[in-house]
């Protein structure tokens, strides 16, 4: 349990600066013995509450306003129902193969575009366009494979909204939580969840996503670019041996 709390802070402070959280909780919750379907639903509870705490803090900040984007919060949550429901139907192991390149195109972007995110651009999408048909593949790709999905969001935001890298993260933080609460909820009612180790890294969650949410706001675009970047290699390295050495 001790080893879990402290996982859980560090992944949650990682997770709200620049996402990936989710592939350093989940190994750990494999390796300490739980099985995987219920370290899938206890990996949700426990990251519900980081993104959760980190969303609260941003709308105390009113670096995010729910009222502008209550359309784009329903579409992903809407997609992110799908994304469990259909994960439990067919085989993800063509997305187990993809994804790493997909990320490492995504990290290799950050790193190489120092501009990128550096302040507001032009708005590319409309709210409502953005709303029907980008959030809800946003909400689909957590609820149906999950890894990346903090940063998938970021850039979406940052290139089709124009956000600068900070105003993104806090809005990807919204987002994230809730497709991990749709998962949640789907898993409360169709699966299991491991209460002692979830309550525990919850805990640690709170903690954790505060501090992240507080780095970004004191250090902006000049840290979370490079951890962005870091984390897509590091997940990317991750997929691949998980591909080749399963």
């Amino acid at each position: 349990m001790a080893l879990l709390f402290v996982v859980a802070v560090v992944a949650s402070c990682v997770d709200t600066i620049a996402g990936g959280g989710g592939l350093i909780v989940l190994p750990t919750l494999l390796m300490v013995g739980i099985p995987p379907a219920i370290a899938l639903a206890t990996n949700k509870l426990q990251g519900s509450g980081g993104t959760l705490v980190a969303s609260i803090y941003f709308l105390r900040k009113r670096i995010v306003r729910l009222s502008d984007i209550r359309l784009t919060v329903f579409m992903t949550f809407v997609g992110a129902v799908f994304g469990v429901w259909l994960v439990l139907q067919i085989q993800v192991t063509i997305l187990n193969a993809i994804i790493p390149f997909l990320l490492m195109g995504m990290g290799a972007y950050f790193a190489l575009c120092p501009q990128l995110g550096a302040t507001d651009q032009k708005r590319r999408l409309g709210h409502g366009t953005f709303s029907l048909f980008v959030a809800p593949w946003l909400g689909f790709y957590d609820g149906f494979f999950g890894p990346g999905t903090g940063m998938f969001m970021t850039l979406a935001l940052v290139s089709l909204w124009g956000h600068n890298l900070t105003k993104a993260t806090a809005h990807t933080k919204l987002l994230n939580c809730t497709s991990n609460v749709s998962s949640l909820l789907y898993f409360l009612i169709f699966g299991q969840v491991y209460w002692g180790a979830g309550l525990v890294m919850l805990a640690g969650q709170v903690i954790g996503s505060s501090l992240g949410a507080r780095i970004v706001l004191a250090k902006g675009s000049t840290l979370i670019r490079p951890v962005v970047a870091t984390v897509c290699f590091l997940m990317a390295s991750k997929l691949l041996l998980d591909v080749f050495f399963a």
